[in-house]
């Protein structure tokens, strides 16, 4: 029997977790791996730990993946950012912020099994330096895709170059439209890696600008507000311990994650579990310790995490548990 198309507001109809990500800066450490996981706690590496995806396009490495279920659930997106340091040859010598690709990497498929070849997308402005951390989301009252990233430019009076959140729209991810600002906190403050998230009508965002910052709105496009950070929260990390925020829905509860990535001591991902992320008290907030989640044994690095059906999950560990 066919199974029917799904969204991803029809949340009590998955079954478990797809988590896509890079695990480093070693020879195919920048490419696409998958884990999978029943409760979106305990992660099982798939493929034997290699990668399922390979870049043969740009800089031949990836790092940042997001993945994203098409509003009429028959596609998948597969974004990511057109970055290798092993291929540059290390972060010193890399410049990635001001010689970086302008594209975003993008791979599609029916089913999570079956890939197109990766494709480039040109997206950033021309006078950016890169086109880092990408993810998207569909805005139902434009009936497109909203795709944000971030970018860094000129500062005006010419002092260094700062990361701003840049936006563009597509219906196919093909056919994008100009770039246009997203998100600043101005010329010499930076923010990056920004997820959104829909709950209940309002949605929430979190990105990197010192602080692991949430904001609301009820508009994607409009003015969105300032509501908590990690720190005012109780969690006592800020930007200098944690990067990478992203959110994702357990599936059937009404309980969210946001996984940060501890960077500064090189920990792996952190989940943070709330019950309501609109909350500013920290009352609906908590750190998991390291008993109560597994990532498996490879290190994750700024992944991204897709709710996933029955059918959809066992045909991933049929083709891939190796």
């Amino acid at each position: 029997m066919m199974e029917k198309a799904v969204s991803e507001n029809d949340n009590n109809y998955f079954y478990g977790y797809l988590f896509a990500h890079f695990i480093g800066e070693e020879k195919n450490g920048e490419q696409i791996y998958f884990a999978l996981s029943k409760d979106g706690l305990h992660w099982q590496d798939l493929n034997n730990k290699q990668p399922i995806l390979y870049s043969t396009v740009g800089e031949r490495g990836v790092r940042d993946p997001y993945l994203i279920r098409s509003n009429d659930g028959k596609t998948f997106y597969l974004l990511a950012t057109d970055l290798s340091i092993y291929h540059r040859g290390g972060w010193k010598n890399a410049q990635a912020t001001i010689t970086g690709s302008h594209s975003l990497v993008i791979w599609e498929s029916p089913d999570l099994v079956n890939w197109s070849e990766p494709r480039m997308v040109e997206v950033a402005p021309k006078e950016a330096g890169c086109a880092w951390a990408p993810e998207a989301f569909f805005d139902e009252q434009e009936g497109d895709y909203l795709v944000f990233w971030a970018s860094s430019r000129d500062a005006t009076d010419g002092d260094g170059r700062g990361m701003h959140i840049y936006c563009s729209k597509t219906t196919d991810f093909h056919t994008f439209t100009e770039p246009q600002l997203y998100i600043t906190r101005g010329e010499h403050n930076e923010i990056l890696d920004t997820t959104i998230i829909s709950v209940n009508g309002s949605y929430y965002r979190a990105s990197g600008d010192g602080q692991i910052t949430i904001e609301s709105s009820d508009q994607l496009m409009r003015e969105w507000k300032v509501i908590s950070n990690l720190e005012s929260l109780g969690l006592a990390l800020t930007g200098k311990d944690v990067e990478g925020p992203e959110f994702f829905k357990f599936n059937g509860e009404n309980k969210w994650g946001l996984l940060v990535d501890q960077y500064a001591t090189e920990g792996g991902y952190l989940p943070i579990i709330t019950t309501d992320i609109g909350d500013t008290t920290g009352t609906c907030w908590r750190k998991l310790n390291p008993d109560e989640y597994s990532f498996g044994h490879l290190k994750k690095r700024h992944g991204t995490i897709l709710p996933v059906t029955e059918i959809e999950y066992l045909a991933l560990l049929t083709k891939w548990d190796k």
